[in-house]
C-alpha cells in the first residue's frame, strides 16, 4: 500500500515551517491511526537555492510544490503536505489534494521591534515583504513607506529584521503559530486592511488520485467547511488566472449555511485596489469565487494581472 513497505512517507520542503507542518499532519494520522508508522522525508527545492532569484525566473511559487509533486509521481512519497497559498490551481495529472485541514489564523502580522501597528511606522521607513499582494495593500494605507524584498524562509526574515535592515517585516499568523513564535503574534493586521493569499493558514495534503487506500487514509482529516472556503478561493484566482504571486487575495468564510467570499486584486503601488464580494450556498462555492473574479475582471483587474505576468512578480 504505501511507498516503503508498511510506512506512510510524506514528503515535505525541508524549512523548519514546513517541516512543523508535516508533523502536524502525521500527528493527525497518529491519533486516528495508533498502529501507523510513517516517516517525513525532507528535500530541499530548487526555490529554497535560489534565495538571491526572482522567483518567476526560476519557475514561480508553484516550483517549492512541483519538486514534492515529483515524489509523489516518481513513486518516492505517498502523500506530500503543502501550504494551499503555494499550490497552483491546476494539478498535475493522477494527482489530487484529498484533505485541507482546519484553518489557522489567516491573517498577516506585523513584525516589528519597535513598532505595533502600521501607523506607528515613521514616514519613508523600509518594510519587508517580497509579496506584491501585501505589498500592495500596505502602500495603499501608507504611501510614504518603503518596500524592500524580503526572502528567505522565517527564521532568515527575522534575523534580517533583528539586525536593523528592515523597521518592520509582513509574515503569516499561521506559519508563526506553527514554528511556536507566539511572541510575534501581537499584531496581526485586520482583514478589512490586509486581505489574505489564497488558501492562506490552510494545509492541504496531496496524493495519487490511483490510490484509493491514501485516500480512505487521509479523508478524515478533511475539514469540510475549510475545504469550501478554499474551493471558492481557488476557483476566483483560477478564473482571474493569476497564479500564485499576482496582487491578488481572497478569503471566504461560512456563517449560519453561507458562504461569503471576498476577493482584491491591486496595483503593486497601491494606487489601484478593485474589490468585490459575494455570498450565497455553500454548494455553490465555485461558483461564488468564480462570480467574484468576473466582477474583479469587469473592474479593469485584469489589466494589472496582465502588466505583472509581463514584468514578472515576486512571491509571497
Amino acid at each position: 500500500m504505501y511507498v516503503n513497505n508498511n510506512v506512510l512517507t510524506i514528503v515535505s520542503r525541508n524549512s523548519n515551517l514546513a517541516l512543523a507542518q508535516a508533523r502536524l499532519v502525521q500527528q493527525h494520522l497518529q491519533s486516528l491511526y495508533p498502529d501507523l508508522k510513517s516517516e517525513i522525508l525532507g528535500i530541499t527545492t530548487k526555490g529554497d537555492q535560489l534565495l538571491d532569484q526572482n522567483l518567476t525566473k526560476i519557475g514561480g511559487k508553484g516550483l517549492f510544490v512541483k519538486e514534492l509533486e515529483n515524489y509523489l509521481l516518481d513513486g518516492k512519497a505517498d502523500i506530500a503536505v503543502h501550504s494551499m497559498k503555494d499550490v497552483p490551481a491546476a494539478l498535475p495529472t493522477g494527482l489530487v489534494i484529498g484533505a485541507i485541514l482546519a484553518r489557522a489564523d489567516p491573517r498577516d502580522v506585523l513584525v516589528s521591534e519597535n513598532f505595533t501597528n502600521l501607523q506607528q511606522i515613521p514616514l519613508g521607513s523600509i518594510v519587508g515583504t517580497s509579496s506584491l499582494r501585501r505589498q500592495a495593500q500596505v502602500l495603499a494605507l501608507r504611501p510614504d513607506l518603503t518596500i524592500r524584498s524580503l526572502r528567505g524562509n522565517v527564521e532568515t526574515r527575522l534575523r534580517k529584521l533583528h539586525a536593523g535592515d528592515y523597521s518592520a517585516i509582513i509574515l503569516a499568523a499561521a506559519g508563526l503559530e506553527r514554528l511556536g513564535l507566539v511572541q510575534w503574534l501581537h499584531n496581526p493586521l485586520s482583514i478589512e486592511d490586509m486581505l489574505p493569499a489564497v488558501g492562506q493558514g490552510a494545509l492541504g495534503i496531496e496524493y495519487r488520485a490511483d490510490n484509493p487506500a491514501i485516500s480512505e487514509l487521509i479523508t478524515p482529516l478533511n475539514h469540510a467547511a475549510t475545504a469550501q472556503c478554499v474551493l471558492a478561493e481557488r476557483a476566483m484566482n483560477a478564473k482571474l488566472d493569476g497564479g500564485c504571486q499576482a496582487p491578488i487575495a481572497g478569503y471566504a468564510t461560512i456563517s449560519n449555511s453561507i458562504l461569503k467570499i471576498q476577493g482584491l486584486v491591486a496595483a503593486p503601488n497601491g494606487q489601484f485596489i478593485y474589490s468585490a464580494v459575494q455570498s450565497g450556498n455553500i454548494a455553490d462555492a465555485v461558483v461564488l469565487g468564480e462570480k467574484v473574479a468576473s466582477q474583479l475582471a469587469a473592474l479593469g483587474a485584469l489589466d494589472i494581472i496582465a502588466s505583472l505576468k509581463l514584468r514578472g512578480p515576486a512571491d509571497d
